[in-house]
């Protein structure tokens, strides 16, 4: 099994730091994240300016905050800079997030556009080699008759698509060559609705796994409880609990959020969620419970908790997981 790494370092020295570090351990993949205080494509661009040998990839870039054409010129702007490393890993983002943080227009439901978003992408990067682009589409229409795009290190990019509920993942079988799994994805779901809906297409999933790595199994144990809690605090996630009957946890952490309770979110998160969901405790611990991922994906990506630690401590984490998977300590 290969390992990716979110690259959730407190500042960007630090995360090119880490993916460098990465690398030299033998990881075979570093991605990065966007919110609204951070850009993902541009981070990435100075992390691929900082390797040599990784895949770099985004999980997520935002689809609807910016238009697939920046996406795609984006994508092929990276795919240069790091010699055909590249991995463009988009997401719709919630309605909230799109309406109260970037200030876009939410049309609808959002997989049949992210699917005519992706199209739009995938023919720009076809018209890179000249002959103009046009393309028409249900939501995205462009036509630049002297469109190309020289100095592609490919033909093509991989593109994968983020997804939770049903109509996401269907449309990343549909479309995208991966699912960039979610964090709170539960391996009964993946097992119950993911795995059924992606068979049959070219479509790889791509666990993101919430990580914590600690030599006290408790610190990093309730690391990842706050964290999938936080998830949770979403109404819009729980529908993953329904195949464990764990919707009423789900109420109760966003009860509690509401409360603004949050040491009794963290508290309604049983043992069990965080073993569904979750790679945490001691280094040993750690890589033993990573091969229950293996019978889903060859490439995890490995996810550093957040949610109330400080910026020393998820560093260490990081730092920690580095250790903990590289290839020294995985057979490599």
């Amino acid at each position: 099994m290969q390992f990716g790494l979110i690259l959730g370092s407190p500042s960007l020295t630090e995360m090119i730091a880490t993916a460098r570090r990465a690398e030299d351990a033998g990881f075979a993949s570093v991605w990065t994240i966007e919110f609204f205080n951070a850009n993902g494509l541009v981070r990435l661009a100075a992390v691929a300016g900082a390797t040599r040998r990784i895949q770099l990839g985004t999980a997520i870039a935002y689809a609807f905050m910016r238009t697939p054409m920046l996406a795609a010129s984006a994508a092929m702007d990276i795919d240069e800079i790091s010699g055909g490393r590249m991995i463009l890993g988009l997401g719709s983002g919630t309605e909230r997030m799109n309406r109260d943080w970037y200030s876009m227009p939410w049309e609808g439901a959002p997989a049949p556009r992210i699917r005519d978003a992706i199209g739009l992408v995938r023919a720009a990067f076809a018209a890179g080699k000249g002959g103009g682009l046009r393309y028409e589409g249900t939501h995205y229409k462009v036509n630049i008759p002297a469109y190309t795009r020289g100095g592609m290190a490919r033909d093509t990019i991989p593109v994968c698509l983020a997804g939770v509920n049903k109509g996401m993942i269907r449309a990343a079988a549909a479309v995208a060559d991966g699912l960039i799994c979610h964090p709170v994805y539960t391996r009964g779901y993946l097992d119950d609705v993911v795995m059924p809906l992606l068979s049959g297409s070219n479509c790889r999933p791509y666990p993101y796994i919430i990580t914590a790595v600690a030599e006290d199994r408790e610190q990093a144990r309730n690391e990842a409880r706050a964290q999938i809690a936080f998830y949770y605090t979403t109404r819009l996630y729980h529908a993953i609990l329904d195949v464990h009957g764990w919707r009423p946890i789900g109420e109760t952490v966003a009860d509690a959020f509401r409360r603004g309770d949050f040491a009794a979110m963290a508290r309604a998160v049983p043992d069990e969620m965080v073993d569904a969901i979750a790679i945490a405790g001691t280094p040993d611990e750690a890589r033993e419970q990573a091969k229950r991922w293996e019978k889903y994906s060859d490439h995890v990506i490995l996810y550093s908790p957040s949610v109330g630690m400080n910026r020393a401590r998820i560093q260490q984490n990081l730092d920690a997981i580095v250790d903990t998977f590289g290839l020294s300590n995985n057979g490599g």
